[in-house]
């Protein structure tokens, strides 16, 4: 079985991923659902095979030494995929994340309309949340897009791997991969405070110095993007302060309180009809949240979303809620998304998702198991 025909394959369904585990067929994931390839089960060395013809020779001394590996392949102009190369107690094992070509617009997305403001920034720093597959590559990917059309600025994003690739239009737009022009994100943010940036993306928030340095540069006069992997805007703020010793929690608020413009929470649900389409939960930096965070009165943030509409801000349960009754989703998947909602924030108010899409007992059970009737 060809490698470049399955990923021919998994562009042509609009999949998401490919999924290949010896024992198994290829598995790709549409909509957000698994569903198998009809083929023939592959062997590791099947999918080891696959994954040497697309290595480079230090590719494979790092995968056969560390056992997993993180890379991004081109297969022409409009095929991009990010590729994590792992090992599983049945052999060899990959995941192919299907990455667009063209780089999409905040309109294309339908992003809310606060994003155009977070993207037209002079300095601070916006984050991005949600969990892995939400579309947060993809939103900031927007956000750089649109000002890379309209304004002159120099773009520095830092990656692993480089996912979206924007060509210099309006902006330079400089690209930095953490394994291959970078050994950590930490390195490159400290160079980058040398490298007369105006914007940057750092990738992946997860570790004290990485954060530190973002603030910094936030700080510093930059605008800064990040993400981050929690499910709400408050467990955003809680995260980056929960990082940093004790004795320096109340410094770090201060930062927080000072560079912060905004916080994106997302999540993709299922639309009527086939196909996907983001949740948002938005927190603006405004005078009032940042007292907030100052004070360390982080659960008010919601109550603080709820009434400020008027800056752009909304709860992930509104944001649902208006899906809904727009018909964009329909009442199962509403039920579904509101109730994993619910237990996130470990809300008091047990009956809220189930009102929010007009009472009924909500169906917490069931898994997705991958089916199929995908002929290849």
């Amino acid at each position: 079985m060809d490698l470049t025909q399955l990923l021919a394959f998994t562009m042509q369904n609009d999949a998401s991923d490919l999924h290949l585990s010896a024992g198994s067929p290829p598995i790709i994931r549409s909509s957000g659902q698994l569903k198998r390839v009809k083929a023939d089960p592959l062997s590791s060395d099947d999918i080891r095979t696959m994954l040497y013809s697309i290595m480079t020779e230090d590719q494979r001394a790092e995968y056969e030494k560390h056992m997993e590996i993180d890379f991004a392949i081109a297969l022409g102009e409009k095929a991009r995929f990010r590729v994590n190369g792992f090992t599983t107690r049945l052999g060899a094992s990959a995941v192919f994340r299907t990455i667009p070509t063209e780089v999409p617009t905040i309109e294309e997305l339908g992003l809310p309309p606060v994003m155009r403001r977070f993207a037209e920034l002079e300095k601070g720093i916006v984050l991005v949340t949600g969990p892995t597959g939400s579309g947060k590559s993809t939103t900031l990917s927007a956000l750089v897009n649109h000002i890379n059309i309209h304004q002159p600025k120099h773009i520095l994003t830092i990656e692993d791997p480089v996912e979206f690739f924007h060509k210099s239009k309006k902006s330079l737009v400089n690209h930095r991969e953490v394994g291959t022009d970078t050994q950590s994100f930490a390195r490159a943010l400290k160079s980058a405070l040398r490298e007369d940036p105006d914007v940057i993306l750092v990738g992946e928030m997860r570790d004290y110095e990485t954060i530190s340095l973002a603030l910094t540069a936030a700080e510093t006069g930059h605008l800064v993007y990040g993400t981050l992997h929690s499910n709400s805007a408050a467990k955003t703020i809680d995260r980056i302060i929960d990082v940093f010793p004790t004795g320096d929690k109340e410094m770090i608020r201060a930062m927080l309180a000072s560079s912060l413009q905004g916080v994106v929470a997302q999540t993709l649900l299922r639309k009527v009809g086939g196909g996907r389409v983001g949740a948002f939960e938005i927190l603006v930096g405004t005078n009032a949240v940042r007292n907030l965070i100052r004070e360390n009165q982080i659960p008010q943030m919601f109550s603080m979303m709820q009434t400020g509409s008027r800056y752009g801000m909304i709860t992930m349960q509104d944001s649902i809620s208006d899906l809904l009754d727009a018909g964009i989703i329909d009442k199962d998947e509403a039920r579904r998304a509101l109730v994993e909602v619910s237990e996130e924030s470990e809300s008091e108010d047990a009956d809220y998702a189930s009102a929010a899409v007009g009472g009924g007992k909500i169906d917490q059970g069931g898994s997705e198991e991958p089916d199929g009737g995908y002929t290849f």
